[in-house]
């Protein structure tokens, strides 16, 4: 099939899950730029080996989650809703997504996404620290980086939010994602410490991931999670006072394809953690814009900061920024960039973006397609 300018069309292949949503989204968005349909490589295949790719191919590299069997063989677990075996998950993962380079590369198609960018969008401290060192502003953080000195324990997090006056912070796992293993804990003088998480904690230590936010009140609780999920690595930053929208706490993510911010959402919540699937919901963005304005700040200078984040990852055509608002809505940090920050279902494009009433998925079919109008144009002249 070609184009009406004389040249190939683009075939995407997607590797993910086929029943997950992310894949069908993505599918519909081909479709509706009258492609042709996008093949699903499943990521059993790539794990079992027996992933195959065609010359020509664009090749998208989509999440793993969400298949109890995937998730099986990544993490080394029965149970999905477990939260230990993210280095396991990590190491598996990354080696995976060489696979896929590997073979898309020998077969003649090309990988939209690098797996440099993906090994280091999934370890939280190489990310912080590359941001850090790119001038965006990020929370302070004693793990940022590949020199940072390893967290063994709760008596290391205890120390390391002493030493740097850190009364708040937000422990997470390095390899964590959606919010699993991640704790806000308060600190107020010897013994003192709360945590908030999702983290529930069973009679023998084993951790789950729960859709319910609890908050453990002693130290002994907060140790005895922390130590848990210590060995597959923990990343520590200071907890930014977030600004609230109608008496929640309130962020944003932003997602940049391309290199230009084009789709916005508020997430709030009565908790810390504003993940939608922990009871967080889509806040008014108008608002945001107006408080931002109100408040002497600048709406364009807080997306060009996620797009100067994105830039970070310049093998990655789309990433998903969390914007972190500080109280007052004047200034802004990055909380954290995500490799598959793109599951907004619904939300179409910001005015001016050049993704107006486009969804996130059907935005970045328009940047490839784009793309190869341009390389058509250049090699035609």
């Amino acid at each position: 099939m070609s184009s009406g300018g004389g040249g190939p069309v683009p075939r995407f292949a997607v590797v993910g899950n086929p029943e997950n949503r992310r894949v069908a989204f993505f599918e519909e968005a081909v479709r509706s730029a009258g492609l042709p349909p996008a093949r699903v490589v499943p990521w059993l295949r790539v794990l079992r080996g027996e992933a195959v790719f065609a010359a020509g191919e664009s090749v998208r590299i989509d999440s793993p989650g969400e298949d109890a069997e995937v998730e099986r063989l990544l993490r080394g677990v029965d149970d999905p809703t477990r939260v230990e075996g993210s280095a396991r998950w990590y190491a598996r993962f990354t080696a995976a997504v060489d696979t896929v380079a590997g073979a898309a590369s020998a077969a003649g198609s090309e990988v939209l996404g690098s797996p440099g960018d993906i090994a280091v969008l999934f370890d939280k401290r190489l990310c912080h620290g590359l941001l850090d060192r790119a001038g965006v502003p990020v929370p302070a953080s004693p793990t940022s980086g590949p020199g940072a000195a390893p967290v063994r324990g709760w008596c290391d997090v205890r120390e390391l939010l002493r030493e740097h006056r850190m009364p708040r912070a937000f422990v997470k796992l390095a390899h964590g994602s959606s919010a699993s293993g991640v704790l806000a804990v308060e600190t107020a003088g010897p013994g003192r410490v709360r945590a908030s998480t999702s983290v529930e904690r069973d009679a023998s230590g084993r951790l789950f991931n729960s859709l319910r936010v609890r908050r453990y009140t002693s130290e002994a609780e907060v140790g005895a999670v922390v130590d848990a999920l210590a060995p597959d690595g923990l990343h520590i930053e200071r907890w930014l006072p977030k600004a609230s929208q109608r008496g929640r706490a309130a962020d944003l993510r932003i997602v940049v394809v391309g290199g230009r911010a084009t789709h916005a959402v508020v997430r709030t919540s009565t908790s810390p953690m504003t993940n939608l699937h922990l009871g967080g919901a889509r806040g008014d963005l108008d608002e945001v814009r107006a408080a931002v304005a109100a408040a002497g700040g600048c709406w364009r200078e807080a997306l060009a900061m996620c797009e100067r984040a994105a830039a970070c990852f310049p093998g990655t055509p789309c990433v998903g920024v969390d914007l972190l608002p500080t109280a007052g809505w004047r200034r802004f940090a990055v909380g954290e960039v995500n490799a598959f920050g793109d599951l907004l279902p619904g939300l179409t494009g910001l005015p001016g973006s050049g993704a107006e009433g486009l969804t996130t998925y059907a935005a970045q079919v328009a940047a490839v397609l784009d793309r190869a109008r341009n390389h058509r144009a250049v090699t035609s002249s």
